[in-house]
């Protein structure tokens, strides 16, 4: 974990329907030498203290991975803000050493390496208890950072308030942004639809690095 500033858990962010790709986990997807999942977890493993998946239903079917899988505690696939908190209830409970999560999409299969240093160097460098990713002109708020002590703020703006966008809890909390150039790879670029697995391993034929 060296150049990290914080003992951070990393999130995979797995509990989408996935209805683009007619159901089934994307992470599983293969792209190149290796699936989604792999690749995230190559970009997290490093920096990370713990890291964990959340998905709905069954968790058998990530036993492999040997990782932790928390389910949404919000009903009714109440989005990634529901799954990030499935995530800061898990490091309370079991990590309680670390301070901070850190979530990705397990359907990001060109993570940038130095994320989670580069988001800690945001939210530290703009004095702000948040951070996300962005690309070009694209901001990607479900990469991003965020501390356990806010936890019991989002179960109040997801369960009393019913809010279901990230950009508007963070706004009131204040969030910096570590950006990224979206060429010659985009590294959040995402996999909804079977077309976009097909560029995605064109891409990865022409930046096997990446």
């Amino acid at each position: 974990m060296a150049g990290d500033h914080s003992p951070t858990v990393g999130l995979v962010l797995a509990g989408g329907l996935a209805r683009r790709m007619s159901g089934g986990d994307k992470a599983r997807i293969r792209i190149g030498r290796a699936t989604i999942l792999q690749r995230v977890l190559a970009c997290l493993t490093p920096h990370c203290r713990h890291i964990i998946i959340n998905a709905n239903g069954d968790p058998a079917r990530f036993v492999d991975t040997g990782l932790p899988v928390v389910a949404d505690s919000v009903p009714d696939f109440a989005g990634p803000l529901a799954g990030i908190l499935a995530g800061l209830d898990w490091v309370a409970t079991n990590a309680p050493a670390c301070e901070w999560l850190v979530s990705v999409p397990g359907d990001c299969p060109f993570l940038p390496r130095n994320l989670v240093t580069r988001l800690h160097d945001a939210r530290i460098g703009a004095r702000t208890p948040l951070a996300c990713a962005k690309s070009g002109e694209q901001t990607h708020p479900v990469v991003g950072l965020w501390p356990v002590s806010l936890r019991e703020d989002l179960r109040r703006a997801l369960v009393g308030e019913e809010l279901r966008k990230i950009d508007l809890w963070t706004a009131r909390h204040g969030v910096a942004t570590a950006a990224w150039p979206d060429a010659p790879v985009d590294p959040f670029f995402n996999v909804n639809t079977p077309e976009d697995a097909a560029r995605a391993e064109e891409i990865a034929k022409q930046f096997p690095d990446a």
